[in-house]
């Protein structure tokens, strides 16, 4: 990927990332798991890996992502912007494997997709369930 998020995730944050997360139910869009300090995010639907991220531990605590690949096969992912891949990413791993509500991460990918769609009117809620889904907290 050409853009990476510049979040530090805390050592607590990065625990729970290990332990990834699993779809429960339809409305639910992603899978993520981790193998050594590789995070792969898969469509929960079609099992298709979208997105891979390598975490480094950085100096003074906490992790960042220091490399990643996303998935350009336009039949498996429709992204083609590196902006919005930046965004997917760490909104993925914030709002549905932490369960935090990443107020700032969803309106940038509200205005995203406004700006690149032809439906600059589409209603938030929309939007964001078509791209991100929800999470179940059971």
């Amino acid at each position: 990927m050409a853009q990476l998020p510049q979040r530090i995730w805390s050592d607590d944050d990065w625990e729970q990332i290990q332990r990834g997360y699993a779809s429960q139910d339809m409305d639910e869009k992603w899978d993520v798991f981790v193998e050594g300090k590789v995070v792969f995010l898969h469509r929960s639907w079609t099992g298709y890996g979208v997105f891979a991220a390598t975490f480094a531990p950085v100096d003074g605590g906490g992790w960042r992502i220091a490399s990643a690949v996303v998935e350009r096969d336009a039949e498996r992912y429709g992204g083609t912007d590196d902006a919005y891949d930046c965004i997917m990413l760490e909104l993925v791993i914030t709002a549905i494997v932490l369960g935090k509500p990443a107020p700032d991460l969803r309106s940038k990918l509200v205005e995203l997709t406004r700006r690149k769609s032809r439906s600059a009117d589409s209603p938030a809620g929309l939007i964001q369930h078509s791209a991100l889904g929800l999470r179940s907290d059971s």
